[in-house]
């Protein structure tokens, strides 16, 4: 059975499930820590060390932006910035440019 990544931000943690059926909404996976939501993040998902606070925050606006970890069609979900100064120089070009927040965070290089 094929497995995805789940995610409880609070708790820092992540947990492989079986992928969710069509039926199944992000809200019907908990954690088993502190019995909250998880966000689905996808079955490329590398997850941070749990006390390195800057990469699950860094993680923590992708994942609001709506940015996932899901496998394309070269094995991986493309560059994922993970400090929080790629976070901040994305976040500012899209801001400045008007480019959605999502687009600009997955940018391997800003123009």
């Amino acid at each position: 059975m094929d497995t995805t990544s789940y995610v409880c931000l609070p708790c820092r943690a992540a947990y492989k499930k079986p992928f969710p059926s069509p039926h199944d909404q992000d809200g019907d996976r908990v954690c088993p820590r502190c019995a909250g939501p998880m966000i689905h993040v996808g079955s490329a998902f590398a997850t941070p060390r749990k006390r390195d606070t800057a990469a699950w925050r860094a993680l923590s606006v992708l994942l609001h932006a709506g940015v996932r970890f899901h496998r394309g069609c070269s094995g991986g979900p493309g560059y994922r910035p993970r400090t929080l100064r790629e976070v901040r120089e994305r976040m500012a070009y899209a801001r400045a440019t008007g480019e959605p927040f999502a687009r600009a965070l997955v940018r391997r290089e800003l123009p």
